[in-house]
């Protein structure tokens, strides 16, 4: 169990860093946490500020160092790569204002001196959203981002000694290309998940590169990883800190509905089991910190340091602690029933079935109303009061069928049966936008009609025919506009095998 704690400013001395996003913050050691640059009310920044560990201390250092434009240090950026080498922080790219930065700085934390590098052989382009990592205590890689007209999917290294790049010519199959990702050296693979691609669609893929280390003498190739477990939904600008033997993904962006879309931002926690090799949802016993993205989450110890961000109107400064329950900062937090989100839905569905799901759907509804106001944002979650629109009463259902088998009517019920077998053959692709809101009132009706008048509110019933965890997966939904183009061939699966049962009933 973990808890979300605020920082007081009991836990700091000095002056604590100005709000931001878009900057980075990397460990030096175990010694100092360095957080460099970002973006607040539309300025770019430049400035350094290090947290001392052992201390507890906030501080800004004088540092030296000046550029080939005569200033000292790197010119104001955000949404750069910074990666640790031992006292060394390298940086790269970015963006100031409009323009995309291809500059190459290294910090020496032991003198605070920034020298501008010059580089050598393959060259990357100027960029943003970029991610990297390093790779042991000599060399960074480097993936994807955005150069201003395209989204990118090289792949770069750097030996910091040599200060060599070298793409890598990796072969088969390939991520699309993506900003706004993450990039974790894990062992010998570089695993990357999530980003925005190209024509801006948010992604939700894990992917694992091989052939980053020289010794290995294995061929450079991309796997696309489908874990076990509860996945994170599709986002960018997210946060993914190795600690232990987990990966702790943490808040991003996303973007809700399809035929009307509204962007989200998360505040949950998902860990990516590195001995299970599974996803799962980490529980928090407490409210965790708005929602943002582009914000930092640096691991000290047993303990995850939240900094910064962004959620789409305003740009944070607060920190936050995220402690296991047997940290002293977790004392803070008064008693509270855990918020565990459950492996198997269906573990608290008994004998009493109905009493079960109802108190379900409230908790459902309870969270919804958090969330909305969270993000405020609109979203509606339906109760068991949901109104279901009779075959007879539904217009826009019966204009479809009507027009489908024409003057071969006999009746509203002959037409309401070949819609309902034209849905059933037919594919997410052929299926129209005008279609959507008719095929989802009829796929409740069909629940209501017959499942819930033999097995109650029990959604999750074995007696279905559908795998349990995923049963009736948009009864809840109020009209179409919530649905995304994702949900489409899922919708027509469980619609078929509804036309199915109700042909058996």
């Amino acid at each position: 169990m973990h808890y979300w704690v605020r920082a007081t400013p009991s836990d700091f001395g000095g002056t604590l860093p100005q709000s931001r996003s878009g900057h980075t913050s990397v460990n030096i050691g175990k010694s100092k946490i360095v957080v460099f640059g970002g973006l607040v009310d539309k300025k770019f920044l430049s400035d350094i500020a290090v947290f001392d560990i052992e201390n507890g201390l906030w501080f800004q250092p004088e540092c030296t160092g000046i550029g080939s434009d005569g200033q000292v240090g790197p010119s104001p950026r955000a949404f750069h790569i910074a990666i640790s080498i031992d006292c060394h922080m390298f940086i790269f790219g970015g963006r100031s204002s409009s323009k995309r930065l291809g500059d190459f700085w290294v910090l020496d934390t032991d003198i605070w001196q920034w020298s501008e590098l010059t580089s050598f052989g393959d060259l990357p382009s100027p960029r943003d959203f970029a991610a990297a990592s390093a790779i042991g205590n000599r060399k960074i890689v480097m993936y994807g981002g955005w150069d201003g007209k395209k989204w990118l999917s090289d792949v770069f290294i750097l030996d910091t000694i040599s200060l060599e790049w070298m793409e890598l010519s990796v072969s088969g199959s390939l991520p699309p290309p993506r900003c706004g990702h993450t990039a974790t050296m894990v062992e010998k693979r570089l695993l990357v998940y999530g980003g925005r691609g190209g024509g801006g669609p948010i992604m939700g893929d894990l992917w694992a590169l091989k052939g980053l280390i020289e010794e290995e003498n294995e061929t450079p190739g991309w796997t696309q990883l489908k874990l076990p477990g509860q996945s994170p939904s599709p986002r960018c600008g997210h946060t993914v800190t190795s600690g232990g033997h987990y990966l702790l993904l943490f808040g991003g962006h996303g973007t809700g509905g399809w035929l009307s879309r509204y962007d989200i931002y998360h505040n949950d926690c998902v860990v990516l089991d590195r001995v299970s090799v599974h996803w799962k949802r980490l529980p928090t016993t407490n409210d965790p910190p708005p929602a943002r993205a582009y914000h930092s989450v640096t691991c000290i110890g047993s303990r995850y340091l939240l900094f910064g961000g962004f959620d789409g109107k305003m740009t944070y400064g607060d920190l936050w602690w995220l402690v296991p329950e047997d940290d002293p900062i977790a004392k803070r937090v008064p008693a509270s029933p855990p918020k565990v989100i459950p492996e198997n839905k269906d573990l608290a569905m008994g004998n009493d079935r109905l009493q079960s799901a109802i108190e379900e759907i409230q908790m459902e509804n309870s969270s919804v109303s958090e969330l909305q106001k969270r993000l405020e944002i609109s979203v509606s979650l339906s109760t068991p009061k949901l109104q279901i629109i009779d075959e007879s009463e539904d217009k826009e259902f019966l204009e479809l069928a009507s027009q489908l088998i024409g003057k071969r009517a006999g009746s509203n019920g002959q037409a309401a049966e070949a819609l309902r077998e034209h849905w059933a053959k037919s594919t997410p692709r052929s299926v129209l936008l005008k279609e959507l809101g008719p095929l989802l009132r009829d796929y409740q009706r069909l629940i209501t009609h017959h499942h819930i008048a033999k097995v109650g509110f029990n959604l999750l019933a074995p007696e279905s025919g559908f795998p349990r965890k995923e049963a009736f997966k948009f009864y809840h939904v109020r009209n179409a506009s919530q649905l995304r183009m994702d949900d489409i061939p899922t919708l027509l699966a469980e619609y078929r095998q509804l036309v199915s049962d109700s042909k058996k009933g």
